[in-house]
């Protein structure tokens, strides 16, 4: 069974080298623009691209705003403290998600709390998360509580797990309900949408990652998602070192973060994003293959995206029957010339967040022993 997957997949990739998980592809204006950046003499913080990519994003995923950082992870930072996270405040978030997410929540020195995810789209539950507040919140104030902890539960930070979106419409019911600011982490997710809604414009603010790795890419990169321009404007002003604009002063108003992406990343970025379509399109038709294969295999099932998603697919994943199956079927295909992976080490059980709170994670935990991604590159 194991031999006829890796048949499958080298012929789907049309080739008998290794086949990488996940690889960028440039087949665009990348390189007139990476010229007409070095050109300019414009390859730092300021240039034209910088203000076309952002303007680009805005307007591909209907935010009001789009501001532009260095990576998806300052971008999960400076949401979080944008929505007001401070220090010994709980952020209540998903332990099945890359470690971004939980280091940002680390950065103001906030305490994640993992609450369970749903199987049918990998991301916070939001039952789950309705349960655990019932149980363990309170609100007073006007602010939420942990009544075990006394910590103020400030915000909540789904994650839209290999580009497919969560039940986020749900979840800002729960959020709102018990005072709480949401902020979504859609780094997988760019053109993924929700009910005909682009993820991470449901939030008070989303963040975008640009990795190398990702749908498309900057080489590194990330983008924060306002629906409040205002506040869109301010996140603007604070990731450029909060300078107070003048033609030769250096006056400074606030704490700033020096989270600029540089012009010639985001050159690289207006040429990606040309093409974002054709990409998530060639995606979505390797995922129908990948499905009609796996449905002849009982004993593996293909995630399909969940219910009113039209998903990226930026990581095809499948569904084995134990981690006994999982670590085999890792070991054959890597062993075979085709790279595949499991889904992260679950947070709750890395070093650094393995004492705080859960709520049992058995959803969580059931996926993790059964999930491994498959190669999901665009095919050329």
């Amino acid at each position: 069974m194991y031999s006829s997957i890796v048949d499958f997949i080298h012929k789907l990739y049309m080739t008998e080298e290794t086949v990488p998980l996940h690889v960028p592809l440039f087949i665009g204006n990348e390189k007139k623009y990476l010229n007409e950046c070095i050109d300019s003499t414009y390859v730092s913080s300021v240039g034209k691209f910088v203000d076309r990519f952002e303007e680009m994003v805005a307007d591909y995923t209907g935010a009001k705003k789009a501001v532009v950082c260095v990576s998806g992870t300052n971008a999960l930072h400076m949401a979080m403290m944008l929505v007001g996270v401070e220090r010994d405040d709980e952020v209540l978030t998903q332990a099945l998600t890359f470690i971004a997410t939980c280091n940002a929540i680390s950065y103001i020195g906030g305490h994640p709390v993992f609450i369970d995810v749903d199987k049918e789209t990998l991301g916070l539950s939001p039952n789950a998360v309705k349960a655990w507040l019932i149980k363990n919140a309170e609100v007073r104030g006007g602010e939420c509580f942990n009544k075990n902890t006394g910590r103020r539960v400030k915000c909540c930070v789904p994650m839209h797990t290999f580009g497919h979106p969560v039940k986020i419409d749900e979840l800002v019911e729960v959020c709102n309900e018990y005072h709480i600011e949401l902020v979504e982490d859609a780094a997988e997710s760019i053109g993924s949408f929700y009910k005909g809604r682009h993820t991470g414009t449901f939030g008070k603010i989303g963040a975008i990652s640009f990795n190398g790795n990702k749908t498309i890419t900057t080489g590194g990169g990330g983008m924060l998602l306002f629906q409040d321009e205002e506040l869109g404007k301010f996140a603007k002003h604070l990731t450029t070192q909060a300078k107070v604009p003048h033609r030769w002063e250096f006056v400074h108003d606030h704490i700033g973060y020096n989270y600029r992406m540089p012009n010639i990343n985001a050159a690289l970025g207006c040429a990606q994003i040309e093409n974002l379509e054709r990409y998530v399109e060639n995606k979505r038709e390797t995922a129908k293959k990948y499905q009609e294969f796996f449905s002849h295999i009982p004993e593996i099932e293909f995630f399909i995206e969940p219910a009113d998603c039209r998903s990226n697919y930026w990581l095809n994943a499948i569904i084995l029957k134990d981690r006994k199956a999982q670590q085999a079927f890792l070991e054959y295909t890597n062993d075979h010339g085709v790279m595949t992976r499991p889904v992260w080490e679950l947070m709750n059980r890395l070093e650094m967040f393995e004492e705080y709170e859960t709520d049992g994670l058995k959803n969580t935990k059931w996926l993790a022993d059964r999930i491994v991604n498959i190669p999901s590159s665009v095919i050329k």
